[in-house]
């Protein structure tokens, strides 16, 4: 009511100023009040076009699939939003131009597509950068994504995935920040801020997209699109903080999921859509469902047919129907049959207005066309794809420093599936990229030791399969080569949307290939490109080294090589838990205490991960200093000061992340062992000292939150952890 007040107030001193003097509608005039433009725009709008700008259609080419059967549906100049599969400038501006000047009121189409990691510059999946703990090249990237994008049509990328993921199993996995929810929140921010900028309506900026809003990822048993358990205690404390995160950093839109959340379908949860979302967050922008998500009503039994499943999805909050048709089949009716107001279709349609006014597309509706050598693969966006995918890297293991490779290796063994690909290496959702711009593990290798070493290549084997006919050839190039350099992981498919896998183990072929070559008795190390963690029980105790470089894309072969020759050194540390075993999931960090903390552990397995979130080596060593508190009791109002110094004491400049984990180990609801909650990510020149410092604001770092959403902050003692030193503090009343 407020704001309908608010909204006449401005329209009448509008209608007295000069500009009402022309004789233009309202909403066609930039200088108008947003809301007075939305006010008079929907006024003039019959439900028809109200309604067809509520529903999302396809156009080009389906990339995704998962999601082939929709037939192509002649393109209306009423509709509200197009999925764009096109890389045509042009031709998306004469679908806005059929929009602009053939509809009655001249409302543009918002474009929108999955612009994941990358557009046609594949950037590393965002599971392998958030490895990077380099929030400022996550933003760089995005901005690069959403360049390339805009240049190609787009005003709206579907991303970030912001769901925390701890069952790798689940194939989505490869799509999002890794299992912690604060790291994840920090990532979200950074990808709004690279696609959306300081100002929407500026060129080359682009709506974000939160997904899947919420719960996805807890899906049963890693099984995609399933029932997800989610307890009210879970959703508030693990799920929603990215979503918050998101939502204060100006996120345009949200995507709800697939997912039945404990019994009511994210896509039909007025709990989390418009009570979460709308009232208590204050969110402006519009929900737009996943791919037939509304239909999906139907099959998970909350609705007896489209037409049910429709009204209970747009009124629990969801204002775009993503290739269903359901909203343009059934809310005609429903409205008929007084089962939806006026009111909440016009505070859809203001929603879904509101998004495209702020992109400016009613002033700006059509995008710059500019020949693809401008647009793509520039020289500073493969400079940044290159520096992100290094730092993604992770070394894992490196007996008796196998790595780097020096001059002490004049012949290499480059042997596997992954060497020469340029498919796989890209990953799921590789955006608009295409194999032949990929730079090839081999042919990085090839740039990087030329006059330095000889490769000795051989496939060895297939990604799966039985055929070892090429085990003979790879053990003839390892014996005559001084280290074997082995290429192992997935297919692109293996991971993402409907990957879901019952074991996280590579398939048995590969793994023998790695025993075969053995019998050369030369160095191994193994190099594993995935979109998620691995099964490693077997390999990690046969191998010398071993770096996980995840799916690097475009520019993976100079990242790789960087890797291995040192010119990079490995900064990477893990996001996500590597289990010894597919059956010690779930496994991660940040879980609880158990009531018997000795026991109650898998017997026929060690009771720890392979490699726990955070681990990661680098070329050099950092010695760090006691934790320095500036108190050891403050109050619940007054800030604490936390530094440590990191040296340094190796002879290679390196990037180094601390991570600042905080533990309560007493409190009204059981908190985790411990939980992250600050991180930073300097260069240190060899033999050179630098200081970290975390603020600790107890609100914001040391309050939980309960199953309502309220967060309380008590009195007691509370731990900083930092590399394995955990020093104690107070807070009083």
């Amino acid at each position: 009511m407020k704001r309908r007040i608010l909204v006449v107030i401005l329209l009448a001193a509008y209608q007295t100023s000069t500009f009402s003097q022309t004789k233009q509608p309202i909403y066609k005039d930039k200088n108008a009040p947003v809301e007075a433009r939305i006010d008079n725009l929907l006024s003039l709008m019959t439900l028809d076009e109200k309604i067809k700008q509520m529903n999302q259609w396809t156009y080009g080419k389906n990339a995704n699939p998962n999601n082939i059967g929709d037939q192509m549906r002649a393109v209306s100049p009423l509709i509200g939003s197009l999925l764009y599969r096109s890389t045509n400038p042009e031709y998306r501006n004469q679908i806005q131009k059929k929009a602009m000047t053939e509809s009655r009121l001249g409302i543009p189409i918002i474009f929108g597509f999955d612009a994941i990691h990358g557009y046609r510059t594949v950037f590393p999946i965002p599971l392998a950068q958030s490895c990077s703990w380099n929030t400022d090249l996550v933003k760089e990237s995005c901005e690069i994504s959403a360049k390339e994008s805009w240049l190609s049509g787009l005003d709206w990328t579907f991303s970030p995935m912001l769901d925390v993921a701890r069952d790798a199993r689940w194939g989505r996995v490869a799509e999002g920040y890794g299992e912690d929810s604060y790291a994840t929140s920090q990532y979200a921010i950074a990808a709004i801020e690279g696609y959306q900028g300081t100002n929407l309506a500026n060129k080359y900026t682009i709506a974000a997209c939160l997904k899947h809003y919420i719960g996805y990822s807890l899906s049963e048993g890693g099984r995609d699109y399933h029932y997800s358990d989610v307890s009210m205690q879970t959703l508030w404390e693990t799920f929603m903080p990215p979503f918050e995160a998101g939502i204060k950093a100006g996120a345009a839109t949200v995507m709800s999921g697939f997912n039945d959340i404990t019994g009511v379908p994210a896509s039909a949860n007025h709990y989390t859509l418009t009570e979460v979302l709308k009232n208590k967050w204050g969110h402006d922008g519009f929900v737009i469902s996943d791919w037939g998500s509304v239909r999906n009503l139907v099959e998970q039994g909350v609705a007896k047919d489209k037409k049910e499943a429709g009204m209970k999805s747009f009124l629990a909050g969801v204002e775009m129907d993503m290739v269903d048709n359901v909203y343009v089949d059934y809310l005609p009716e429903l409205v008929a049959e007084g089962k939806v107001p006026m009111t909440a279709i016009d505070e859809a349609v203001r929603r879904i207005l509101r998004v495209k006014m702020k992109l400016g597309l009613f002033e700006n509706p059509y995008v710059d066309v500019v020949p693809e050598e401008k647009r793509y693969l520039l020289p500073e966006y493969l400079k940044a794809a290159e520096e992100l995918a290094s730092e993604s890297m992770v070394l894992l293991k490196n007996e008796k420093e196998t790595l780097p490779i020096t001059s002490k290796y004049k012949s290499l063994a480059i042997i596997g599936p992954m060497v020469k690909d340029s498919i796989n290496i890209m990953g799921s959702w590789e955006g608009k990229g295409q194999p032949k711009n990929v730079e090839t593990i081999y042919e990085g290798l090839e740039k990087e030791f030329k006059d330095k070493a000889t490769l000795n290549y051989a496939l060895g084997c297939d990604f799966d399969g039985e055929d070892r006919n090429g085990f003979k050839d790879a053990l003839e190039a390892a014996r005559k080569s001084d280290a074997v350099i082995i290429f192992l992981g997935e297919k692109k498919h293996w991971s993402g949307e409907n990957g879901s896998r019952s074991t996280i183990a590579l398939p048995k072929i590969q793994e023998d290939l790695v025993v075969e070559l053995l019998k050369a008795k030369k160095p191994i190390i193994l190099m594993l490109s995935s979109g998620r963690p691995l099964e490693l029980i077997r390999l990690n105790k046969i191998a010398d080294a071993i770096v996980e470089i995840w799916q690097p894309g475009t520019m993976a072969g100079s990242a790789v090589a960087g890797i291995l020759s040192g010119r990079h050194n490995p900064s990477g540390k893990l996001s996500i838990t590597f289990p010894q075993t597919t059956g010690q999931i779930p496994i991660y960090y940040n879980m609880r205490q158990s009531a018997r903390p000795k026991l109650g552990h898998y017997q026929d397995i060690p009771r720890d991960p392979l490699y726990w979130f955070g681990d990661g080596l680098s070329y050099t060593t950092y010695d760090y200093s006691d934790i320095k508190l500036s108190a050891t009791q403050i109050k619940k109002n007054e800030h604490l000061i936390a530094e440590v110094d990191v040296t340094n004491s190796g002879n290679r400049d390196g990037k180094e992340t601390v991570l600042w984990f905080i533990n309560d180990p007493v409190a009204n609801i059981s908190r985790p062992m411990k939980e992250l909650q600050f991180f930073e990510k300097k260069l240190i020149k060899s033999g050179e000292k630098v200081a970290y410092r975390f603020e600790i604001d107890p609100m914001r770092d040391l309050s939980y939150v309960d199953s309502f959403g309220n967060n309380h902050l008590e009195t007691g003692d509370y731990f900083v952890i930092v590399n394995d030193q955990k020093v104690k503090f107070e807070i009083v009343d």
